[in-house]
């Protein structure tokens, strides 16, 4: 599956649109590296999601064939780290 379109399926992202701006403005990475739009997510990788004012870093749990009403998106990924983003450190 698309990175754009898990982040969407899996919530991480309110609309594919938004992720796939996320993602060309380099705000997720895996290992370092941003990612394109297209790269294929794998179970096992693992993802950091700059946001406004936080950093997420997931491990991908399960990639879904395709998207039906029973999957639940937490299922999908595990929280490895959140790292909150203080303006004030911007400051430094």
């Amino acid at each position: 599956m698309r990175l754009d379109k898990f982040l969407k399926v899996s919530r991480l992202a309110k609309r594919r649109a938004e992720a796939k701006d996320g993602i060309d403005a380099g705000r997720i990475k895996k290992n370092g590296q941003s990612l394109k739009p297209g790269y294929e997510v794998k179970v096992g990788d693992v993802l950091v999601i700059h946001y406004r004012t936080k950093f997420l870093t997931v491990r991908v749990l399960m990639v879904p064939e395709r998207v039906l009403p029973s999957l639940k998106p937490a299922d999908m990924y595990e929280i490895v780290e959140e790292r909150k983003d203080d303006p004030v450190d911007w400051l430094g």
